[in-house]
């Protein structure tokens, strides 16, 4: 990737030009310009280091310079020209290397710090308004673009912050002091060595188009086996259950063997380009040599000059080139940083600041209320229609209905992560006080989601993810809650045993019994369960839920399942068909119960 990096921009700033001009012509040029503004709302924050960092730059690059003159001296005292301050010359020459890499290491090493303080700062910022970003609109990108634009594109922010600025002015300043230098002792070498680089500049723009072309191709090739590789890793269960391995091993090779098609033919034409390019720098490097074997011949310069010469002619094309290559660095960074501000610039959820006042009432429970309810996730095709839902404290409250119906979106909606179009959801205390669902009201919520929902770690850190300061008696206490005390206890560590990525090393239904020991541990009013028992037995379910009810009289239980035992148990059922929300009569729970 490294190598891609570097031929994605070996001297692309005629392409990076023509965009720029494009934006300016078609007026979307200022959007450029607000993305720097938000990238050096980070820089400001860092602007002595920067200072310090484009005065080493400077100082650093001067005495590169003064290096290369002592140098030219030196070989003309060494070849008889002048003798009488060799010494002198020795001691420049060295003290500025020296000096010249000293800085260097100091530059690389306050660029390198400032770049991962910067990162980690953009990467905590943006991870604390992804967290706070509305539910709908985040959900409308995928996992993996998410995670692209909080690395690589903040990482290419990060690089360019910075650093950016100084580059401008170090680059700058080096290419003019380059040629002023040469100027000093040759103005037709100076001319000659100005006029190579935009030169060679011109032939290069012409692979340009190919370059991209290739290397789109190759990300595109890499971002599809690298979707293949975490689809498959993560769904190794489901490989290894159905006997597929032998078919996704081929399938890996497959996606192997067209990205390393794509991968040649791109290294063939980097390959191409190179030897094409060498051949005309070496052209162009020869005329240069002869021009000063010419004036060496004539006796109009030294030995030392011409050495001058040709290394500084090599330098002002470098330096021209890091001057003109800022431009695609600055299009770069304003791509990623918009990028990212689109994830910043996303609405946030709502905040009723209100809610806290509801927190004195927790010890009474909650009344969860819906009334005339509309939603739709897509303008046009309702998921709720029209409406009502009740559940109070000390009652277990069942959602039922075929999959896909609505049921999680239920949840959604009692959670605050999606609101209503219409009609109304909230939360009621014990004194008559309402309030609607929002994100302040979710610490009153304690949540089983469907699916595997333990992390790596011990069984301790997977319950103090909800509730740090939870002691062991504490943990045990809800374990025993959730009837999961009964195996963990066995366990070599009991609550300090390991378990791997989502559970492995458990059953389903054992890490089902710890996600609802972490939501019984976390103690709030209102407990959710969606088909957070699909994996017990009946007998187990029948307990936990008794439990639960038994250890908090006034927690308000909301199901979503399938299972007649929970049924039996509910003080109301629900039933979620055609988006409709209906509860049924006791009789109507009773045959539904006995249909399972």
């Amino acid at each position: 990737m490294d190598e891609e990096n570097q031929n994605q921009n070996k001297n692309p700033a005629f392409e990076s030009l023509d965009i720029l001009i494009s934006r300016w012509k078609d007026g979307t040029f200022g959007e450029i310009i607000d993305d720097w503004k938000w990238i050096f709302s980070y820089s400001l924050r860092y602007k002595g280091a920067i200072v310090f960092y484009l005065i080493l730059g400077i100082f650093s690059t001067t005495m590169g310079l003064v290096s290369s003159v002592a140098s030219k001296y030196m070989i003309d005292i060494i070849t008889g020209f002048d003798t009488s301050r060799l010494w002198v010359m020795i001691a420049i020459m060295v003290g500025s290397t020296a000096f010249s890499l000293v800085f260097s290491s100091i530059i690389s090493r306050v660029s390198t710090k400032l770049s991962i303080d910067i990162n980690n700062d953009i990467q905590a910022d943006i991870f604390d308004k992804i967290v706070d970003a509305d539910w709908l609109a985040l959900n409308k990108y995928s996992n993996g673009d998410i995670l692209n634009r909080f690395n690589s594109d903040i990482g290419t922010v990060s690089n360019n912050a910075i650093s950016w600025l100084p580059s401008i002015i170090i680059a700058v300043y080096n290419f003019i002091a380059t040629f002023f230098v040469i100027l000093h002792y040759d103005w037709i070498m100076a001319v000659f060595a100005l006029g190579t680089a935009p030169f060679m500049l011109f032939i290069s723009r012409f692979t340009i188009k190919r370059q991209r072309d290739y290397s789109k191709k190759v990300r595109e090739m890499s971002s599809d086996l690298m979707t293949f590789e975490v689809e498959a890793f993560y769904n190794f269960d489901t490989i290894k259950s159905f006997g597929v391995a032998s078919q996704y091993s081929k399938k890996m090779r497959w996606w192997q063997g067209k990205f390393k098609d794509i991968s040649l033919m791109y290294n063939l034409f980097t390959i191409k380009t190179n030897i094409f390019m060498s051949v005309v720098g070496t052209v162009v490097q020869l005329a240069a040599f002869g021009y000063c074997l010419f004036r060496l011949w004539t006796g109009d310069i030294t030995y030392g000059t011409m050495t001058l010469f040709l290394q500084q002619k090599s330098n002002l094309s470098s330096a021209f080139s890091s001057v003109v290559s800022i431009i695609p660095s600055f299009l770069n960074s304003s791509v990623s940083a918009h990028r990212i501000r689109e994830l910043v610039e996303l609405p946030k959820e709502v905040h009723i600041p209100e809610s806290s006042e509801m927190d004195k009432y927790i010890a009474n429970g909650f009344e969860v209320r819906m009334q005339d309810v509309n939603f739709s996730y897509v303008k046009g095709t309702r998921v709720i229609t029209d409406s009502a839902f009740e559940a109070n404290p000390g009652e277990i409250v069942a959602l039922v209905g075929p999959s896909g119906e609505g049921k999680t979106t239920m949840i959604r909606l009692i959670l605050g992560l999606v609101r209503p179009e219409n009609g109304e959801v909230k939360l009621k205390a014990s004194n008559g006080q309402e309030i609607e669902m929002n994100a302040e009201t979710r610490h009153l919520f304690a949540y089983v989601p469907q699916g595997n929902t333990i992390l790596s770690g011990t069984i301790a850190e997977n319950m103090r993810m909800v509730k740090e300061d939870a002691t062991d008696e504490e943990i045990i206490e809800a374990l025993k809650v959730s009837c999961a005390w009964d195996f963990v206890e066995k366990l070599p560590d009991t609550i300090n045993s390991s378990v791997g990525e989502r559970g492995r090393g458990l059953s389903e239904g054992q890490a089902q019994r710890i996600a609802i020991a972490r939501a019984v541990l976390r103690n709030s009013p209102i407990l959710l369960l969606d088909e957070a028992t699909s994996a017990l037995d009946v007998t187990t379910e029948r307990t936990v839920l008794r439990n639960i009810i038994q250890q908090h009289p006034n927690k308000t239980c909301i199901v979503t399942t399938h299972r007649p035992s929970v049924l039996n148990l509910c003080q109301r059922v629900y039933r979620v068909m055609e988006t409709k929300v209906m509860e049924l009569s006791e009789e109507e729970s009773s045959r539904m119960a006995m249909d399972f």
